[in-house]
């Protein structure tokens, strides 16, 4: 009888793990997928392409909403277009999901002190900054230094910068605050070699012109000056800077 009851449930044993097979190959399918959505929509970003990558990542989040990186790029990306209520939902849901995530730490962390909540922003880059398998660690940094600067903290806004540096010598946005710093503390020649370093790595911005035609002016220049604020009016003709910058004085 019991060898009777075997052959009769053998046939179920296998519909069950056939139709396990089939659930698990759906699965891996489906996350197979995702990841390509996921993938194709922060390179879109990457690009500045941001329609075609929101339509990527909320793809992502259709076919599992609790994709961390897509809840972290999509806040990345609601700040670039400016809304920021959108960015901070995006930013908290991938930060419960994942809290000890470096790259959700430092987006989430500087987001907080770009809106002024130092603390809680500090509190999140400080743990990305003491995380020792963080190997962009000028990027917490920099953030910090950031958040820093905002809170009227120079010195300290400037030893992080400084040691951003040490860590990567060619990470472009810590040598622009560097030589913000460097102007505002009156180191003119400092300014100018920080803008040099600038320079080799990335365009110029409105504010690096408007700083390095300040310095030039302070060190004598004006023929320099007069280059850079030529360069000024040309790029951003319609910036607070080149407002500001007035006629150069030969």
């Amino acid at each position: 009888m019991l060898r009777n009851l075997s052959k009769a449930l053998k046939p179920l044993a296998f519909a069950l793990c056939a139709l396990v097979l089939v659930a698990c190959a759906s699965s891996a399918k489906k996350k197979a997928e995702a990841d390509v959505y996921l993938q194709l929509g922060v390179r879109y970003l990457s690009m500045n392409k941001l329609e075609v990558a929101k339509e990527n990542l909320e793809r992502v989040l259709s076919m599992d909403s609790n994709n961390v990186q897509a809840h972290n790029a999509l806040g990345f990306l609601y700040e670039k277009i400016e809304k920021y209520p959108e960015a901070r939902t995006h930013y908290q849901t991938a930060f419960k999901l994942a809290p000890d995530d470096l790259s959700i730490q430092n987006n989430f962390g500087r987001f907080l002190c770009e809106r002024r909540e130092f603390d809680q922003g500090m509190e999140l880059l400080g743990k990305a900054i003491a995380n020792l398998l963080n190997d962009r660690l000028w990027l917490a940094l920099t953030n910090a230094g950031l958040c820093q600067s905002g809170m009227g903290q120079q010195q300290k806004a400037k030893a992080y910068f400084k040691q951003a540096l040490q860590v990567n010598s060619n990470y472009a946005p810590a040598l622009l605050e560097m030589q913000k710093i460097s102007y505002q503390n009156r180191e003119y020649w400092l300014a100018k070699n920080y803008l040099q370093r600038y320079v080799s790595l990335a365009p110029q911005t409105a504010e690096s012109l408007w700083i390095a035609i300040q310095t030039e002016r302070a060190l004598g220049n004006y023929g320099l000056a007069n280059e850079y604020h030529n360069e000024l009016l040309e790029k951003f003709p319609l910036s607070n800077q080149a407002r500001q910058a007035g006629p150069v004085q030969q």
